[in-house]
């Protein structure tokens, strides 16, 4: 399983306001691009985007389900890999003083993916779970027009 957290320097109504917004997803989530709703209205349970993993000239399809939303501050996904099978991403925004904390927990849930789990992937997992919080925090820090307010 792996847990990392990082602070961002704003409201936890701010982040909660991106990961709202489903067309946003492949500005925070690492390599995906292309991404489009598949069903519902984003992030309410049962929704669901797909999106477009490039490394290169290859390319694989994707898609992700809301399975728990609970505002102000869980939202919990199961993302499908295909062949790999799924797995489960939970996103926790904590107010911390006028900022948030947001806390990703993840680990494999369907499918193979859960026999290939071990430290080695923990440690990948580890990897893209710094880069996609930066990424979320440089979006959420770049928002115009907001101020930073406590909740």
């Amino acid at each position: 399983m792996a847990v990392r957290h990082r602070l961002i320097e704003r409201s936890a109504g701010d982040v909660r306001a991106v990961l709202a917004d489903g067309s946003r997803y492949g500005d925070r989530v690492v390599g995906t691009s292309e991404t489009q709703p598949r069903e519902g209205a984003w992030p309410e349970v049962g929704s669901s985007i797909t999106y477009t993993v490039r490394l290169g000239r290859w390319s694989a399809s994707g898609s992700t389900i809301v399975r728990r939303c609970e505002e102000p501050g869980v939202l919990e996904l199961e993302a499908d890999s295909g062949w790999l099978g799924t797995a489960r991403i939970a996103v926790e925004i904590r107010p911390w003083g006028e900022n948030a904390l947001v806390v990703v927990d993840e680990h494999p849930l369907r499918g193979p993916g859960g026999l290939l789990n071990n430290t080695a992937v923990d440690a990948l997992i580890q990897l893209r779970h710094r880069s996609m919080l930066a990424r979320l925090a440089d979006v959420v820090e770049s928002l115009p027009g907001r101020e930073r307010a406590g909740i």
